[in-house]
């Protein structure tokens, strides 16, 4: 199928996305074509083909899957979900690494040279907010209470900021696939006492930060101008432990809140995000995190809120031609 009837939706994203799933049942509910595609895919079943100079654009392309062909110059927007880029492990190292930067930077840069599509959202933007340090700076400075933070690889500040809190808490800077004796594994928020730090905190920077007294999570989506927050309750540090331990309650924030939280992502060009905050005994909000490209399907699931719904507005919308 030639997708040049209606302007179609690209959703970049790996085989397995059950919440790129939900989005594109509701884009076919609309009859809106969709192109989905895998950056890992390239080659067999993923081509790419753009010209720039020979034409009276700045540049003409094609994206081809299979089953799909879309016309670059008539996408309407792109959902940026969980793309894999290829790593070509038949390679040598040195050929991998070369290969894999062509495809970034070859693809990538195609997909960039088009900037009338909606992207939600960039990847560009995506990486540019999903620094934390960064992140606890913008939400201070919006106003948001932070929780004391120290960021540090010297081993004698760790542990005096972590003796002038009450308790404290370690976060990893950035979630990376991470495996000990071939079990994967994920870095966890846990507590954490001066006793512990040693001196292999010199290797890399290390997030420390006081413990919330919280009384319950939010998880906040925002899509477009929709805010859902559900709050989240349970026993646990990090929720993220024991989805079987969680209790859902659709939430509605305190206007002030969700002003910020909208400031937040129009500050860093982003669309669409998942906050991460929490809520003391007295009811006030404390930042956490931004995940600029966080899950949520599950969250729909749990509470019935539209939030594929969102999505798809937000995607059929695309760009103002």
């Amino acid at each position: 199928m030639t997708v040049t009837e209606k302007r179609p939706v690209l959703v970049a994203t790996e085989a397995d996305d059950i919440t790129a799933d939900m989005v594109i049942a509701e884009l076919n509910r609309r009859d809106v074509p969709v192109v989905r595609f895998n950056p890992a895919d390239i080659g067999g079943d993923l081509t790419v083909s753009a010209r720039f100079g020979t034409c009276p654009t700045p540049v003409v392309g094609q994206v081809r899957t299979p089953s799909r062909t879309a016309d670059l110059t008539h996408v309407r927007s792109v959902y940026w979900r969980r793309p894999e880029w290829p790593s070509f492990p038949h390679l040598s190292p040195d050929d991998s690494r070369f290969a894999a930067a062509q495809v970034r930077y070859g693809l990538g840069g195609t997909l960039y040279a088009f900037d009338g599509p909606l992207w939600v959202n960039h990847p560009l933007r995506i990486a540019a907010a999903d620094y934390k340090p960064a992140q606890l700076a913008l939400a201070q400075q919006l106003g948001f209470t932070v929780p004391p933070t120290l960021v540090t690889n010297d081993p004698a500040e760790a542990r005096e900021f972590i003796r002038t809190q009450r308790e404290a808490i370690f976060k990893t800077l950035r979630w990376t696939p991470y495996s000990r004796e071939s079990v994967p594994v994920t870095g966890w928020t846990a507590p954490v006492t001066a006793d512990e730090i040693d001196d292999s905190v010199r290797v890399t920077p290390h997030l420390f930060q006081a413990r919330v007294d919280k009384v319950a999570d939010l998880r906040v989506l925002i899509v477009g101008r929709h805010t859902f927050a559900v709050r989240i309750d349970s026993e646990l540090l990090d929720w993220r432990k024991d989805y079987s331990a969680l209790t859902y309650t659709v939430e509605r924030l305190p206007s002030r809140v969700d002003m910020v939280l909208h400031t937040y992502l129009d500050r860093l060009g982003l669309v669409s995000g998942s906050f991460d905050l929490a809520v003391d005994g007295a009811g006030n909000h404390w930042w956490l995190e931004l995940n600029p490209n966080g899950q949520w399907g599950w969250l729909e699931s749990e509470t019935g809120l539209p939030m594929s719904a969102a999505f798809a507005d937000l995607l059929t919308q695309g760009d103002s031609r």
